[in-house]
């Protein structure tokens, strides 16, 4: 995922704005009109600015996929929106996409999907996923199973356990472990771009 800060780049620009407006406001050789004409225009960009930060900060986000590890869920090169607020009315889902950040690395964003919820005991058999010895059916977003073995393992309380849909070329809980409630960001909810793969994210 992309690890830009959006909310810092919008902080530093809204610093501007307001900055700019302070030093047109006092500056008396500008004609009172124009200087009044521009201080609108820019309390209009410093109240955009500041409405993005909220809308970013706690309602949704795009995001730009860089790998092939939830494939074929979301592409190379798709852009999502993640509802960063859904998760603030009700509990994290088996079979949720979710962005969270990286366990090992709190700076870099992952994807993936929630396959273990906590108290679950997870297993991976042939590839075939086993919840409390029985089969998970995951017919529709998973491609060829890597027929690999893992666990079980049981899922700590307030952590997840997630896999890519792309099996054979994911870092997933195999590799880092679980993901803390904490880490996630919210839920994956819609591609936007590019336009033949506009949809929801299922």
């Amino acid at each position: 995922m992309s690890s830009l800060s959006i909310p810092t780049v919008i902080l530093s620009v809204s610093a501007f704005l307001l900055a700019s407006r302070i030093v047109v406001k006092r500056a008396a050789q500008i004609p009172a009109a124009v200087r009044t004409a521009i201080v609108e225009t820019l309390d209009a960009c410093l109240f955009a600015a500041l409405l993005s930060l909220v809308i970013i900060t706690f309602v949704v986000q795009a995001f730009y996929i860089p790998s092939g590890s939830m494939e074929p869920t979301l592409m190379v090169d798709d852009r999502i929106l993640v509802a960063k607020f859904m998760y603030r009315f009700e509990p994290v889902h088996r079979g949720d996409v979710i962005v969270f950040r990286y366990p090992l690395n709190p700076q870099r964003d992952f994807v993936k999907r929630v396959v273990g919820l906590p108290g679950d005991r997870v297993q991976l058999k042939d590839g075939v996923v086993h919840l409390d010895g029985t089969v998970l059916s995951e017919k529709g977003y998973t491609i060829k199973p890597d027929f690999g073995n893992y666990g079980p393992v049981t899922v700590p309380a307030s952590q997840f356990f997630v896999l890519g849909d792309n099996r054979n070329n994911s870092e997933d809980s195999r590799f880092f472990g679980y993901v803390p409630r904490g880490n996630v960001i919210g839920k994956a909810i819609f591609i936007y771009w590019p336009l033949p793969r506009i949809g929801f994210v299922h």
